[in-house]
Protein backbone atom coordinates (compact mmCIF):
# COMPACT_ATOMS: atom_id res chain seq x y z
CA UNK A 1 0.00 0.00 0.00
CA UNK A 2 1.09 3.42 -0.72
CA UNK A 3 1.02 6.47 1.31
CA UNK A 4 2.75 10.07 1.06
CA UNK A 5 4.77 10.50 4.03
CA UNK A 6 6.59 13.60 5.16
CA UNK A 7 9.44 13.07 7.36
CA UNK A 8 10.40 16.58 8.88
CA UNK A 9 8.42 19.71 9.06
CA UNK A 10 9.22 21.68 6.65
CA UNK A 11 10.20 18.60 4.38
CA UNK A 12 8.59 17.47 1.14
CA UNK A 13 5.93 14.58 0.50
CA UNK A 14 7.46 11.31 -0.48
CA UNK A 15 5.51 8.36 -1.38
CA UNK A 16 6.68 5.23 0.15
CA UNK A 17 5.18 1.73 0.77
CA UNK A 18 3.86 0.39 4.05
CA UNK A 19 1.62 -2.78 4.88
CA UNK A 20 -2.09 -2.01 5.30
CA UNK A 21 -2.17 -2.06 8.91
CA UNK A 22 0.91 -0.59 10.17
CA UNK A 23 1.12 1.93 12.98
CA UNK A 24 2.36 5.44 12.92
CA UNK A 25 4.45 4.21 15.26
CA UNK A 26 5.81 1.41 12.53
CA UNK A 27 6.26 3.95 10.55
CA UNK A 28 8.33 5.90 12.13
CA UNK A 29 10.42 3.08 13.73
CA UNK A 30 11.60 3.05 10.28
CA UNK A 31 13.17 5.88 9.06
CA UNK A 32 13.61 7.52 12.93
CA UNK A 33 17.54 7.55 12.27
CA UNK A 34 16.51 9.92 8.99
CA UNK A 35 14.84 12.33 12.14
CA UNK A 36 15.82 15.36 13.96
CA UNK A 37 13.85 14.80 16.73
CA UNK A 38 11.56 12.17 18.71
CA UNK A 39 8.27 12.05 16.48
CA UNK A 40 5.50 12.35 19.44
CA UNK A 41 2.09 12.32 16.65
CA UNK A 42 1.12 12.30 13.07
CA UNK A 43 -1.23 14.35 11.23
CA UNK A 44 -2.85 11.86 8.33
CA UNK A 45 -5.18 13.60 5.78
CA UNK A 46 -4.86 16.74 8.17
CA UNK A 47 -6.58 15.07 11.21
CA UNK A 48 -4.03 14.52 14.33
CA UNK A 49 -3.65 10.93 15.48
CA UNK A 50 -1.62 9.44 18.16
CA UNK A 51 1.00 7.28 17.10
CA UNK A 52 -0.46 3.98 17.27
CA UNK A 53 -3.17 4.90 15.07
CA UNK A 54 -3.50 2.16 12.21
CA UNK A 55 -2.92 3.04 8.78
CA UNK A 56 -5.67 0.83 6.34
CA UNK A 57 -5.61 3.25 3.10
CA UNK A 58 -3.41 5.63 1.11
CA UNK A 59 -3.29 8.98 3.10
CA UNK A 60 -0.64 11.82 3.64
CA UNK A 61 0.81 11.45 6.49
CA UNK A 62 3.34 13.86 8.46
CA UNK A 63 5.18 12.79 11.18
CA UNK A 64 5.18 15.50 13.98
CA UNK A 65 7.99 16.33 16.56
CA UNK A 66 7.73 18.79 20.00
CA UNK A 67 8.25 21.89 17.21
CA UNK A 68 4.64 21.97 15.87
CA UNK A 69 1.89 23.01 18.66
CA UNK A 70 0.05 19.58 18.14
CA UNK A 71 3.13 17.75 19.30
CA UNK A 72 4.32 20.72 21.69
CA UNK A 73 0.57 20.15 23.63
CA UNK A 74 0.72 16.39 23.47
CA UNK A 75 4.23 16.75 24.79
CA UNK A 76 2.83 18.53 28.02
CA UNK A 77 0.02 16.30 28.39
CA UNK A 78 2.08 13.13 28.27
CA UNK A 79 4.63 15.18 30.89
CA UNK A 80 1.30 15.87 33.19
CA UNK A 81 0.29 12.67 33.26
CA UNK A 82 3.94 10.92 34.67
CA UNK A 83 3.69 13.72 37.14
CA UNK A 84 0.91 12.62 38.16
CA UNK A 85 1.06 9.51 38.29
CA UNK A 86 4.67 9.96 40.21
CA UNK A 87 3.04 12.39 42.85
CA UNK A 88 0.46 9.42 43.82
CA UNK A 89 3.18 6.75 44.27
CA UNK A 90 5.02 8.99 46.37
CA UNK A 91 2.79 11.35 48.32
CA UNK A 92 -0.52 9.19 48.25
CA UNK A 93 -3.75 10.40 46.81
CA UNK A 94 -3.07 14.38 47.31
CA UNK A 95 -4.77 17.50 44.85
CA UNK A 96 -2.56 18.67 42.43
CA UNK A 97 -3.26 21.65 40.58
CA UNK A 98 -1.31 22.01 37.23
CA UNK A 99 -2.29 26.15 36.53
CA UNK A 100 -0.30 27.82 34.22
CA UNK A 101 2.74 28.91 32.15
CA UNK A 102 5.80 30.01 33.98
CA UNK A 103 9.68 30.15 33.78
CA UNK A 104 9.63 28.41 30.38
CA UNK A 105 7.36 25.45 32.30
CA UNK A 106 3.81 24.56 34.40
CA UNK A 107 3.71 26.57 37.32
CA UNK A 108 1.22 23.63 40.19
CA UNK A 109 0.80 23.42 43.54
CA UNK A 110 0.78 20.13 45.67
CA UNK A 111 -2.19 20.58 47.97
CA UNK A 112 -0.60 17.90 50.53
CA UNK A 113 -0.95 18.39 54.46
CA UNK A 114 2.10 19.29 55.09
CA UNK A 115 4.41 21.23 52.80
CA UNK A 116 5.94 20.02 49.93
CA UNK A 117 9.93 20.40 50.37
CA UNK A 118 12.69 20.15 47.78
CA UNK A 119 13.32 16.93 49.13
CA UNK A 120 9.82 15.46 48.26
CA UNK A 121 10.31 17.25 44.98
CA UNK A 122 13.64 15.11 44.25
CA UNK A 123 11.91 11.80 45.29
CA UNK A 124 8.81 12.98 42.54
CA UNK A 125 11.67 13.87 39.64
CA UNK A 126 13.17 10.39 40.83
CA UNK A 127 10.09 8.61 40.37
CA UNK A 128 9.30 10.38 37.08
CA UNK A 129 12.53 9.04 35.80
CA UNK A 130 11.72 5.90 37.02
CA UNK A 131 8.14 5.23 35.06
CA UNK A 132 10.05 6.78 31.71
CA UNK A 133 12.85 4.48 31.92
CA UNK A 134 10.24 1.69 32.26
CA UNK A 135 8.49 3.08 29.56
CA UNK A 136 5.52 2.40 30.94
CA UNK A 137 2.34 2.81 28.43
CA UNK A 138 -0.21 4.73 28.23
CA UNK A 139 -3.33 3.41 27.76
CA UNK A 140 -6.41 5.58 26.34
CA UNK A 141 -10.08 4.50 27.08
CA UNK A 142 -13.34 5.97 26.56
CA UNK A 143 -15.96 6.08 29.52
CA UNK A 144 -19.53 6.58 29.53
CA UNK A 145 -20.60 10.18 32.32
CA UNK A 146 -21.44 7.82 34.99
CA UNK A 147 -18.61 6.09 35.13
CA UNK A 148 -16.06 8.72 35.00
CA UNK A 149 -18.38 10.44 37.37
CA UNK A 150 -17.72 7.30 39.34
CA UNK A 151 -14.44 7.91 39.49
CA UNK A 152 -14.55 11.62 40.13
CA UNK A 153 -16.12 11.23 42.86
CA UNK A 154 -14.08 9.07 44.27
CA UNK A 155 -10.80 10.93 43.51
CA UNK A 156 -12.47 13.75 45.39
CA UNK A 157 -12.76 16.38 42.12
CA UNK A 158 -16.12 18.04 42.27
CA UNK A 159 -14.83 20.68 39.86
CA UNK A 160 -14.62 17.49 36.99
CA UNK A 161 -17.80 16.02 38.08
CA UNK A 162 -19.69 19.30 37.19
CA UNK A 163 -17.97 19.73 34.09
CA UNK A 164 -19.36 16.48 33.07
CA UNK A 165 -23.00 17.05 34.24
CA UNK A 166 -23.44 20.63 32.40
CA UNK A 167 -21.71 19.37 28.85
CA UNK A 168 -23.79 17.69 26.69
CA UNK A 169 -21.67 17.54 23.83
CA UNK A 170 -18.95 14.77 26.00
CA UNK A 171 -21.35 11.67 25.91
CA UNK A 172 -17.66 9.31 25.62
CA UNK A 173 -14.77 10.75 28.33
CA UNK A 174 -11.56 10.07 27.15
CA UNK A 175 -9.62 8.75 29.94
CA UNK A 176 -5.85 7.30 30.29
CA UNK A 177 -4.25 4.77 32.41
CA UNK A 178 -0.22 4.94 33.46
CA UNK A 179 0.67 2.37 35.99
CA UNK A 180 -3.04 1.84 37.55
CA UNK A 181 -3.30 6.05 37.58
CA UNK A 182 -6.01 6.94 35.75
CA UNK A 183 -7.58 10.35 34.43
CA UNK A 184 -8.94 12.68 32.01
CA UNK A 185 -7.35 14.72 29.62
CA UNK A 186 -9.44 15.72 27.00
CA UNK A 187 -5.92 15.94 24.67
CA UNK A 188 -3.67 13.29 22.93
CA UNK A 189 -0.71 11.15 24.58
CA UNK A 190 2.37 9.45 23.57
CA UNK A 191 2.07 5.52 23.07
CA UNK A 192 4.42 5.42 26.29
CA UNK A 193 6.42 7.37 28.73
CA UNK A 194 9.76 6.12 26.99
CA UNK A 195 8.98 8.95 24.72
CA UNK A 196 9.69 11.64 27.43
CA UNK A 197 12.53 12.08 28.04
CA UNK A 198 13.69 15.99 28.61
CA UNK A 199 12.09 17.16 32.12
CA UNK A 200 12.73 18.65 34.94
CA UNK A 201 11.29 19.69 38.32
CA UNK A 202 12.22 22.57 40.78
CA UNK A 203 10.99 23.90 44.35
CA UNK A 204 9.47 27.17 43.33
CA UNK A 205 7.78 29.50 45.94
CA UNK A 206 4.76 28.09 47.24
CA UNK A 207 4.73 25.29 44.36
CA UNK A 208 6.90 22.84 41.65
CA UNK A 209 7.83 24.30 38.34
CA UNK A 210 7.40 21.10 35.75
CA UNK A 211 9.64 22.44 33.27
CA UNK A 212 10.56 20.97 29.60
CA UNK A 213 12.16 22.04 26.41
CA UNK A 214 10.73 24.69 24.46
CA UNK A 215 9.62 23.82 20.64
CA UNK A 216 12.58 25.82 19.10
CA UNK A 217 14.84 23.06 20.97
CA UNK A 218 13.43 19.99 21.88
CA UNK A 219 16.29 18.30 23.11
CA UNK A 220 17.10 21.00 25.90
CA UNK A 221 15.58 21.77 28.61
CA UNK A 222 15.81 25.74 28.63
CA UNK A 223 17.81 27.83 31.11
CA UNK A 224 15.66 29.33 33.93
CA UNK A 225 14.71 32.72 34.01
CA UNK A 226 12.56 33.71 37.21
CA UNK A 227 9.99 35.46 36.10
CA UNK A 228 8.64 37.21 39.37
CA UNK A 229 6.17 39.61 37.43
CA UNK A 230 4.38 37.08 36.12
CA UNK A 231 4.41 34.85 39.19
CA UNK A 232 2.50 38.07 41.08
CA UNK A 233 0.10 38.86 37.79
CA UNK A 234 -0.88 34.98 38.06
CA UNK A 235 -1.25 34.95 41.31
CA UNK A 236 -3.27 38.24 41.50
CA UNK A 237 -5.49 36.58 38.51
CA UNK A 238 -6.34 34.05 40.82
CA UNK A 239 -7.38 36.66 43.57
CA UNK A 240 -9.31 38.32 40.96
CA UNK A 241 -10.72 34.44 40.05
CA UNK A 242 -12.23 34.01 43.54
CA UNK A 243 -13.89 37.72 43.47
CA UNK A 244 -15.97 36.41 41.02
CA UNK A 245 -16.53 33.49 42.30
CA UNK A 246 -14.79 31.65 39.76
CA UNK A 247 -11.86 28.69 39.51
CA UNK A 248 -12.57 26.41 36.75
CA UNK A 249 -14.67 26.64 33.71
CA UNK A 250 -17.31 24.82 35.20
CA UNK A 251 -18.03 27.71 37.56
CA UNK A 252 -18.23 30.36 34.26
CA UNK A 253 -20.67 27.89 32.88
CA UNK A 254 -22.68 28.02 35.81
CA UNK A 255 -22.34 32.07 36.15
CA UNK A 256 -23.87 32.72 32.82
CA UNK A 257 -26.28 29.77 33.48
CA UNK A 258 -27.94 31.78 36.52
CA UNK A 259 -27.73 34.88 34.67
CA UNK A 260 -25.04 36.40 36.22
CA UNK A 261 -23.01 37.61 32.92
CA UNK A 262 -23.57 41.62 33.12
CA UNK A 263 -22.45 40.96 36.96
CA UNK A 264 -18.72 39.11 35.65
CA UNK A 265 -18.77 41.90 32.82
CA UNK A 266 -18.86 44.97 35.77
CA UNK A 267 -16.49 43.03 38.04
CA UNK A 268 -13.57 42.56 35.13
CA UNK A 269 -14.00 45.81 33.69
CA UNK A 270 -13.78 47.73 37.41
CA UNK A 271 -10.83 45.56 37.71
CA UNK A 272 -9.17 46.68 34.69
CA UNK A 273 -9.89 50.04 35.28
CA UNK A 274 -8.37 49.82 38.80
CA UNK A 275 -4.95 48.25 37.47
CA UNK A 276 -5.31 51.47 34.86
CA UNK A 277 -5.26 54.66 37.11
CA UNK A 278 -2.83 52.62 39.61
CA UNK A 279 -0.31 52.35 36.43
CA UNK A 280 -1.38 56.53 35.56
CA UNK A 281 -1.22 57.52 39.19
CA UNK A 282 2.77 55.73 39.62
CA UNK A 283 3.44 57.10 36.11
CA UNK A 284 2.36 60.96 37.58
CA UNK A 285 4.17 60.45 40.76
CA UNK A 286 7.20 59.44 39.27
CA UNK A 287 6.95 62.10 36.46
CA UNK A 288 7.95 59.51 33.66
CA UNK A 289 7.75 60.87 30.15
CA UNK A 290 8.34 58.40 27.49
CA UNK A 291 5.69 55.54 28.56
CA UNK A 292 6.94 52.70 26.55
CA UNK A 293 3.99 49.65 25.91
CA UNK A 294 4.85 45.90 24.70
CA UNK A 295 3.06 42.79 24.45
CA UNK A 296 2.40 39.53 22.49
CA UNK A 297 -0.21 39.51 19.38
CA UNK A 298 -3.82 40.33 20.49
CA UNK A 299 -3.09 41.08 23.94
CA UNK A 300 -4.90 44.65 23.78
CA UNK A 301 -2.02 46.98 23.33
CA UNK A 302 -4.25 49.83 21.45
CA UNK A 303 -7.15 49.64 24.04
CA UNK A 304 -5.56 49.64 26.56
CA UNK A 305 -2.85 52.73 25.16
CA UNK A 306 -6.01 54.72 24.33
CA UNK A 307 -7.49 54.08 27.94
CA UNK A 308 -4.60 54.67 29.66
CA UNK A 309 -3.97 57.43 27.66
CA UNK A 310 -7.35 58.92 28.99
CA UNK A 311 -6.17 57.91 32.43
CA UNK A 312 -3.54 60.57 32.29
CA UNK A 313 -5.78 63.45 31.05
CA UNK A 314 -7.37 63.14 34.35
CA UNK A 315 -4.36 62.88 36.34
CA UNK A 316 -3.83 66.29 34.69
CA UNK A 317 -1.27 65.49 32.07
CA UNK A 318 -1.32 65.33 27.86
CA UNK A 319 -0.27 62.84 26.78
CA UNK A 320 1.24 62.26 22.89
CA UNK A 321 0.01 58.75 21.59
CA UNK A 322 2.45 57.32 18.97
CA UNK A 323 3.25 53.94 17.26
CA UNK A 324 6.78 52.68 16.03
CA UNK A 325 5.17 51.69 12.72
CA UNK A 326 6.04 54.56 10.95
CA UNK A 327 9.42 53.87 11.73
CA UNK A 328 10.52 51.68 9.57
CA UNK A 329 13.17 51.65 7.34
CA UNK A 330 12.92 51.95 3.62
CA UNK A 331 11.31 49.05 1.60
CA UNK A 332 14.50 48.10 0.34
CA UNK A 333 16.41 48.72 3.56
CA UNK A 334 13.97 46.04 5.18
CA UNK A 335 16.06 43.14 6.63
CA UNK A 336 15.14 39.27 5.23
CA UNK A 337 14.61 35.74 7.06
CA UNK A 338 15.83 32.26 6.39
CA UNK A 339 13.40 32.05 3.79
CA UNK A 340 14.40 35.37 2.25
CA UNK A 341 10.78 37.42 2.90
CA UNK A 342 10.75 40.62 4.08
CA UNK A 343 10.98 40.46 7.86
CA UNK A 344 9.16 43.32 9.25
CA UNK A 345 9.39 41.93 12.82
CA UNK A 346 12.74 42.07 13.71
CA UNK A 347 14.92 45.30 15.64
CA UNK A 348 16.46 45.96 12.59
CA UNK A 349 13.28 46.90 10.24
CA UNK A 350 13.30 50.11 12.63
CA UNK A 351 15.07 52.95 11.41
CA UNK A 352 15.88 53.10 15.59
CA UNK A 353 18.35 56.68 15.16
CA UNK A 354 15.73 59.07 13.76
CA UNK A 355 13.25 57.29 16.23
CA UNK A 356 15.32 58.19 19.18
CA UNK A 357 16.71 61.89 17.59
CA UNK A 358 12.66 62.30 17.42
CA UNK A 359 11.89 61.61 20.79
CA UNK A 360 14.57 63.35 22.12
CA UNK A 361 13.97 66.18 19.99
CA UNK A 362 10.37 66.05 20.75
CA UNK A 363 11.44 65.86 24.87
CA UNK A 364 13.83 68.94 24.24
CA UNK A 365 10.74 70.98 23.20
CA UNK A 366 11.42 70.89 19.49
CA UNK A 367 9.42 70.68 16.70
CA UNK A 368 9.23 67.60 14.71
CA UNK A 369 8.35 66.25 11.51
CA UNK A 370 7.00 63.07 12.19
CA UNK A 371 7.30 60.53 9.35
CA UNK A 372 4.31 58.43 7.93
CA UNK A 373 5.09 54.97 7.04
CA UNK A 374 3.12 54.44 3.07
CA UNK A 375 2.90 50.42 3.22
CA UNK A 376 1.96 50.80 -0.38
CA UNK A 377 5.15 52.46 -1.26
CA UNK A 378 7.69 50.90 1.47
CA UNK A 379 8.85 54.40 1.91
CA UNK A 380 8.53 57.01 5.15
CA UNK A 381 6.73 60.21 3.90
CA UNK A 382 7.62 63.52 5.90
CA UNK A 383 5.89 66.63 5.54
CA UNK A 384 2.60 65.59 7.33
CA UNK A 385 2.80 65.60 11.12
CA UNK A 386 4.85 68.59 12.36
CA UNK A 387 4.71 68.10 15.79
CA UNK A 388 5.69 69.50 19.84
CA UNK A 389 4.92 69.26 23.21
CA UNK A 390 5.10 71.14 26.25
CA UNK A 391 7.07 70.95 29.40
CA UNK A 392 6.43 67.30 31.14
CA UNK A 393 3.96 66.19 28.46
CA UNK A 394 4.76 62.33 28.31
CA UNK A 395 4.45 60.48 25.41
CA UNK A 396 3.13 57.09 24.92
CA UNK A 397 4.40 55.02 22.72
CA UNK A 398 3.59 51.00 21.67
CA UNK A 399 5.22 48.64 19.48
CA UNK A 400 6.16 45.23 19.37
CA UNK A 401 10.29 46.37 20.78
CA UNK A 402 8.94 48.67 22.81
CA UNK A 403 10.62 47.35 25.90
CA UNK A 404 13.72 46.13 23.92
CA UNK A 405 16.60 48.82 25.32
CA UNK A 406 18.31 49.02 22.03
CA UNK A 407 14.89 50.52 20.39
CA UNK A 408 15.42 53.48 23.10
CA UNK A 409 19.02 52.95 23.57
CA UNK A 410 19.84 57.10 22.71
CA UNK A 411 16.71 58.29 25.23
CA UNK A 412 17.15 59.04 28.55
CA UNK A 413 16.84 56.04 31.05
CA UNK A 414 15.33 57.45 34.16
CA UNK A 415 12.79 58.98 31.96
CA UNK A 416 11.40 55.65 30.83
CA UNK A 417 8.40 53.58 32.07
CA UNK A 418 8.17 50.00 30.85
CA UNK A 419 4.40 48.23 30.60
CA UNK A 420 4.23 44.53 29.36
CA UNK A 421 0.45 43.60 28.73
CA UNK A 422 -0.98 40.11 28.09
CA UNK A 423 -4.17 38.11 28.41
CA UNK A 424 -2.65 35.59 30.92
CA UNK A 425 -5.89 33.33 31.57
CA UNK A 426 -5.47 31.13 35.19
CA UNK A 427 -8.90 30.21 34.44
CA UNK A 428 -8.62 26.47 33.79
CA UNK A 429 -10.97 23.75 33.01
CA UNK A 430 -10.30 21.61 36.09
CA UNK A 431 -7.55 21.07 37.86
CA UNK A 432 -5.35 19.04 35.24
CA UNK A 433 -6.39 20.47 32.12
CA UNK A 434 -5.11 24.34 30.97
CA UNK A 435 -6.35 26.70 29.21
CA UNK A 436 -3.29 27.59 27.12
CA UNK A 437 -2.91 31.19 26.77
CA UNK A 438 -1.38 31.54 23.34
CA UNK A 439 -4.95 29.52 22.24
CA UNK A 440 -6.88 32.59 23.99
CA UNK A 441 -4.61 34.70 22.36
CA UNK A 442 -5.05 33.30 18.88
CA UNK A 443 -9.40 33.02 19.36
CA UNK A 444 -8.71 36.63 19.80
CA UNK A 445 -6.72 37.30 16.40
CA UNK A 446 -8.67 34.88 14.15
CA UNK A 447 -12.06 36.57 15.72
CA UNK A 448 -10.55 40.17 14.62
CA UNK A 449 -9.03 38.96 11.95
CA UNK A 450 -11.77 38.31 10.40
CA UNK A 451 -13.99 41.33 11.28
CA UNK A 452 -11.20 44.19 10.50
CA UNK A 453 -9.15 42.63 8.06
CA UNK A 454 -11.24 39.68 5.95
CA UNK A 455 -9.23 36.71 6.70
CA UNK A 456 -10.28 33.50 7.30
CA UNK A 457 -9.26 31.39 10.81
CA UNK A 458 -7.02 29.00 7.87
CA UNK A 459 -5.40 32.18 7.06
CA UNK A 460 -5.08 33.41 11.02
CA UNK A 461 -3.95 29.70 11.94
CA UNK A 462 -1.48 29.22 8.97
CA UNK A 463 0.48 32.53 9.96
CA UNK A 464 0.63 31.80 13.82
CA UNK A 465 3.67 30.16 14.04
CA UNK A 466 5.33 32.67 12.01
CA UNK A 467 3.98 35.11 14.81
CA UNK A 468 4.71 33.11 17.60
CA UNK A 469 8.77 32.65 16.83
CA UNK A 470 8.34 36.63 16.32
CA UNK A 471 7.08 36.89 19.72
CA UNK A 472 9.59 34.61 20.93
CA UNK A 473 12.50 36.62 19.53
CA UNK A 474 11.24 40.11 20.22
CA UNK A 475 8.93 40.39 22.89
CA UNK A 476 8.93 37.68 25.45
CA UNK A 477 12.62 37.58 26.18
CA UNK A 478 11.90 41.77 27.13
CA UNK A 479 8.97 40.87 29.47
CA UNK A 480 11.27 41.19 32.48
CA UNK A 481 11.85 44.43 31.89
CA UNK A 482 8.93 45.74 32.19
CA UNK A 483 8.04 47.95 35.46
CA UNK A 484 4.42 46.68 35.24
CA UNK A 485 2.81 44.04 33.99
CA UNK A 486 -0.68 44.57 32.93
CA UNK A 487 -3.18 41.34 32.53
CA UNK A 488 -5.67 42.45 29.67
CA UNK A 489 -7.89 39.06 29.95
CA UNK A 490 -11.56 38.93 31.27
CA UNK A 491 -12.49 36.01 32.64
CA UNK A 492 -15.65 35.17 31.06
CA UNK A 493 -14.49 36.34 27.48
CA UNK A 494 -14.11 33.03 25.95
CA UNK A 495 -17.64 32.22 26.42
CA UNK A 496 -18.15 35.31 24.24
CA UNK A 497 -14.86 34.82 21.23
CA UNK A 498 -16.86 31.15 20.86
CA UNK A 499 -19.82 32.97 19.27
CA UNK A 500 -18.07 34.27 16.99
CA UNK A 501 -15.13 31.95 16.56
CA UNK A 502 -16.76 28.74 15.96
CA UNK A 503 -18.46 29.33 12.59
CA UNK A 504 -15.27 30.29 11.53
CA UNK A 505 -13.64 27.13 12.76
CA UNK A 506 -15.72 24.94 11.09
CA UNK A 507 -15.47 26.32 7.98
CA UNK A 508 -12.13 24.48 7.53
CA UNK A 509 -12.89 21.48 5.65
CA UNK A 510 -10.38 18.30 5.99
CA UNK A 511 -9.01 19.17 2.91
CA UNK A 512 -7.09 21.61 4.04
CA UNK A 513 -3.47 21.96 6.47
CA UNK A 514 -5.30 24.32 9.24
CA UNK A 515 -7.93 20.99 9.89
CA UNK A 516 -6.37 19.92 12.52
CA UNK A 517 -5.91 23.16 15.03
CA UNK A 518 -9.40 23.85 13.78
CA UNK A 519 -10.40 20.58 14.83
CA UNK A 520 -8.36 21.39 18.38
CA UNK A 521 -9.79 24.64 18.74
CA UNK A 522 -13.42 23.15 18.33
CA UNK A 523 -12.91 20.31 21.12
CA UNK A 524 -11.43 23.13 23.12
CA UNK A 525 -14.80 25.47 23.20
CA UNK A 526 -16.97 22.72 23.71
CA UNK A 527 -16.20 22.78 27.63
CA UNK A 528 -17.28 26.59 27.43
CA UNK A 529 -21.06 27.94 27.27
CA UNK A 530 -22.05 30.13 24.74
CA UNK A 531 -22.88 34.27 25.17
CA UNK A 532 -25.23 35.16 22.29
CA UNK A 533 -25.81 38.50 23.68
CA UNK A 534 -22.46 40.53 24.10
CA UNK A 535 -24.03 43.84 24.46
CA UNK A 536 -23.72 44.57 27.85
CA UNK A 537 -20.06 44.82 27.06
CA UNK A 538 -18.80 48.54 27.03
CA UNK A 539 -16.89 50.10 24.17
CA UNK A 540 -14.44 50.62 25.51
CA UNK A 541 -13.53 47.20 26.52
CA UNK A 542 -10.38 45.93 25.54
CA UNK A 543 -12.72 42.48 24.26
CA UNK A 544 -14.18 45.16 22.10
CA UNK A 545 -11.01 45.93 20.18
CA UNK A 546 -11.64 42.02 19.01
CA UNK A 547 -15.39 41.40 18.43
CA UNK A 548 -15.81 45.20 17.25
CA UNK A 549 -17.96 47.94 18.59
CA UNK A 550 -14.73 49.44 20.01
CA UNK A 551 -14.82 53.46 20.75
CA UNK A 552 -10.63 53.09 20.20
CA UNK A 553 -10.70 50.86 16.46
CA UNK A 554 -12.28 51.73 13.34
Amino acid sequence: MKIQLKKELRGQFEEINVPKGVTIEGIYREVKDELTYTILAARVNNKIERLDHHINKECRVELLDMRTQEANLIYQNSLCLIYLKAIDDVLGNVEVDIENSLNKGLYTEIKSQTPVTAKDVRKIQRRMREIVSEDMPFIREKLTKEEAEKIFIETGCPEKVELLCENQYLRKIPFYSLGGYRDFFYGLMVPSAGYIQHFELMKYRRGVLLRFPHPSKPDVIPEFVDEKMLYKTFGEQSRWGKLMGIDYVSDLNKKIEEGKFKELIQLSEALHEHRIVEIADMIKKQKKRIILIAGPSSSGKTTFAQRLCIQLRVNGLQPLYMGTDDYFVEREDTPVDEFGEKNYEDLDAVDIHLFNQNINDLLAGKEVDMPTFNFLTGHKEFGKRLTSIKSGQPIVIEGIHALNEELTRELPHDEKFKIYISPLTQLNIDSHNRVVTTDHRMLRRMVRDYKYRGHSAQSTIASWPKVRAGEDKNIFPYSNEADVLFNSVHLYEICVLKKYAKPLLEAITPEEPEYSDAVRMLNFLRFFKTVDDDSAIVNNSILREFIGGSVFVD
